[in-house]
C-alpha cells in the first residue's frame, strides 16, 4: 500500500490545472501532465468566459484527476489481489490430501442405507457390495479396487474371514432386510411371486455336493455347476434364492423354495407364477396341497387328447382369450398370436436346417444324438439311419401361436395372460446377475464361500433394483448402468487445513453429463 500510495504521490505532482488564454478572449482550462521539461495535454475540460465559469472549470478539472488516479489506485489493487489469489491456489493444490473417484459410492451408500442393510454391522459388507456394483471382479481384485478408489484398507484375509461370517451368521439377516424392505415398497403386501431358476458354472471340473455337471444355460457342457432359484415379486425387487446340486431337476426345485419362504416369513396371500417348466403332476399336487393359487405356463402339446383337440379347432385371432375349465378343476386359457406364430415357424425352420445340415449323410449313432430342441423331429432307426420325419414337423407347425396357462385362481382370462407375462422380470434379474454383476464363473470352491458369493450378489441386485426405482421416481429418463458409468467419473477432493487442523471436502460436478445426476444427489442429500 505504501508503494501503491508513492506512486500516486509522484502522478499528482506530474499533474496539474493549467489555464490557456485564447484570442478570442475566453479561457480553456486543460489537465496538463509534465514529464521532465516535457509537457502534455491530457484533457480538455472547457472553456470559459467569465471568472466564475472558469473557477468551476478547474473543480471540474480536479475531479477528473481524482478520478484519473482513483483508476491507477483500483488498478494496483487488482494486480495485488491477483496475486493473492494465485498464492491461495497454490497453497490449496499443496495441500490437497486425496482425490478420489468416489460418485458411484457416494449415491450407492445411500441406497445401501435406505434399504436398511447398514443395521449389519459389518461394513465390509458394503464396500464388498458397492465394489461389485461398480467393477465386479475377483475378490483379489476387489481389494485393489476399494483402496484405489475408495480408500478403503480391506484386504483379502479379511476379504475371507468376512465371507465365513456371511455364510454363517448373516445370510437369514440379509435376506430378511431385503424383504422388509419390498414389503414396505409395495405398501406391506407382495400379491405375485414369480420363480425361475438358472446354472451358475464354474471354472473347474472338480465334483463334490455342490458342484457336479448337468444342463448348462450358459452353455457350459463340461464345466461343474450349481443351480440358483430366484423368487421374486412384482417389479423384479427379489426376495429370496436357493442353491441346489448342479445336477438337480430344476421342476423339483420350486416348491421347497416357496414353502421355505411362506414359513420363514409367514405369508400366503399371493399367487406363485412360474413357466411350463415347472408344470409336472408333482409340482401341482403339491401347490394344491399347500392350498398355494398359482398361474403356470400349460403344455397344450401334451394334454388330454380332448383338450388338444379343443386348442387346436379354436379361431386364430390376436387378442382373443379363450377358456375351460379342465377335469381336476383347473382352468386352461388359451391365448393365440400372429407374431408368436412367424416366430415359432421361423425358428423351426432354422432349427430344421441345422438338422438337416448335421446328419446329411443319414447316419447317426443314439449316443451322439441330442433329444433337446429340434431333434425331437429326428427320427432314427437300426440305432444309425436317421431320417427328418416331415409329418412330426407338420403336426407341430398345427401348434404355431398359441400359448396356454394352467391356473386355479379367479383371475379374468386377461389378468391371468398379464401376471405369467410378468415371469420377464425374473429372466432379467438373471441378465442383470450374470450379465452387469457378473455372478459367474464362480471361482470359490467352498460351499460356504460359494453360498456367500452368491449373498453378496443378491444384495447387489436389490440395491441395482432399488435405485432403478429412485431413478423412475425422479423421473430420470436414464438407466442404472447409465447413472453409475457417470457417477464413476464424478471426484470428491480433500484438501487440508493447517491452520485449523481439520479437512474440507468437495464432489465436482463439473459436466453437463455429472449435472444430470444432480436430482439424484439432491434426493439422497449428498
Amino acid at each position: 500500500l505504501f508503494r501503491v500510495t508513492q506512486a500516486q504521490k509522484c502522478y499528482i505532482c506530474a499533474m496539474f490545472i493549467r489555464k490557456k488564454k485564447n484570442k478570442s478572449g475566453t479561457t480553456s482550462i486543460v489537465v496538463v501532465d509534465k514529464h521532465g521539461k516535457k509537457f502534455k495535454e491530457l484533457h480538455t475540460v472547457g472553456v470559459a468566459a467569465d471568472n466564475d465559469e472558469i473557477e468551476k472549470l478547474c473543480v471540474q478539472g480536479r475531479e477528473w484527476i481524482n478520478r484519473h488516479l482513483g483508476i491507477l489506485e483500483l488498478d494496483f489493487e487488482e494486480s495485488d489481489r491477483k496475486n493473492k489469489e494465485l498464492e491461495s491456489a497454490n497453497a490449496m493444490l499443496d495441500n490437497i490430501d486425496s482425490v478420489l473417484l468416489n460418485g458411484a459410492k457416494l449415491i450407492l451408500d445411500k441406497v445401501y442405507d435406505s434399504i436398511g442393510f447398514n443395521k449389519i454391522s459389518d461394513d465390509i459388507l458394503r464396500h464388498l457390495v458397492i465394489a461389485r456394483l461398480c467393477q465386479p471382479m475377483s475378490k483379489l481384485a476387489t481389494s485393489d479396487y476399494l483402496k484405489s478408489h475408495f480408500d478403503e484398507d480391506v484386504n483379502l484375509s479379511r476379504i475371507y474371514r468376512y465371507m465365513d461370517k456371511l455364510y454363517n451368521t448373516q445370510q437369514e439377516e440379509v435376506q430378511r432386510i431385503s424383504v422388509q424392505h419390498t414389503f414396505s415398497v409395495l405398501g406391506g403386501r407382495v400379491e405375485m411371486l414369480f420363480y425361475d431358476v438358472t446354472s451358475l458354472y464354474f471354472e473347474s471340473f472338480k465334483e463334490d455336493v455342490l458342484r457336479t455337471p448337468g444342463f448348462s444355460k450358459d452353455g457350459k457342457t463340461t464345466e461343474t455347476q450349481i443351480i440358483l432359484g430366484l423368487l421374486v415379486c412384482e417389479n423384479g425387487y427379489p426376495l429370496a434364492y436357493s442353491l441346489f446340486n448342479g445336477a438337480q431337476y430344476e421342476s423339483y426345485t420350486m416348491i421347497p423354495v416357496i414353502d421355505d419362504f411362506k414359513q420363514r416369513f409367514g405369508l400366503d396371500d399371493f399367487i406363485v407364477v412360474a413357466d411350463s417348466g415347472f408344470m409336472i403332476k408333482r409340482n401341482i399336487e403339491l401347490l394344491r396341497s399347500g392350498k398355494y393359487q398359482f398361474i403356470i405356463g400349460g403344455r397344450i402339446k401334451k394334454m388330454a387328447a380332448d383338450v388338444e383337440e379343443w386348442v387346436l379347432s379354436l379361431p386364430r385371432e390376436d387378442d382373443k382369450y379363450y377358456d375351460c375349465v379342465l377335469d381336476n378343476g383347473d382352468r386352461l386359457v388359451v391365448t393365440y398370436s400372429s407374431k408368436r406364430a412367424s416366430k415359432d415357424a421361423y425358428n423351426r425352420t432354422k432349427g430344421v436346417e441345422r438338422l438337416r445340415q448335421s446328419y446329411a449323410s443319414g447316419k447317426i449313432t443314439k449316443d451322439k444324438i441330442n433329444k433337446r430342441g429340434y431333434s425331437k423331429f429326428l427320427k432314427i432307426e437300426n440305432d444309425v439311419n436317421v431320417t427328418i420325419s416331415e409329418e412330426r414337423i407338420e403336426e407341430d407347425a398345427q401348434w404355431d401361436g398359441l400359448k396356454g396357462y394352467i391356473t386355479n385362481t379367479n383371475l379374468s382370462a386377461a389378468e391371468i395372460v398379464s401376471q405369467y407375462q410378468g415371469l420377464w422380470v425374473v429372466e432379467r434379474a438373471f441378465r442383470i446377475s450374470k450379465g452387469n454383476l457378473e455372478t459367474r464363473p464362480i471361482f470359490h470352491f467352498t460351499e460356504k464361500r460359494i453360498e456367500a458369493h452368491i449373498c453378496l450378489c443378491f444384495v447387489a441386485y436389490k440395491m441395482y433394483k432399488e435405485l432403478e426405482r429412485v431413478i423412475a421416481e425422479l423421473g430420470l429418463k436414464i438407466s442404472v448402468d447409465t447413472v453409475l458409468k457417470i457417477a464413476k467419473t464424478i471426484t470428491t477432493i480433500r484438501v487440508r487445513l493447517p491452520l485449523n487442523d481439520t479437512f474440507v471436502t468437495r464432489t465436482m460436478m463439473l459436466t453437463p453429463e455429472q449435472r444430470s445426476l444432480s436430482p439424484l444427489f439432491d434426493h439422497f442429500g449428498i
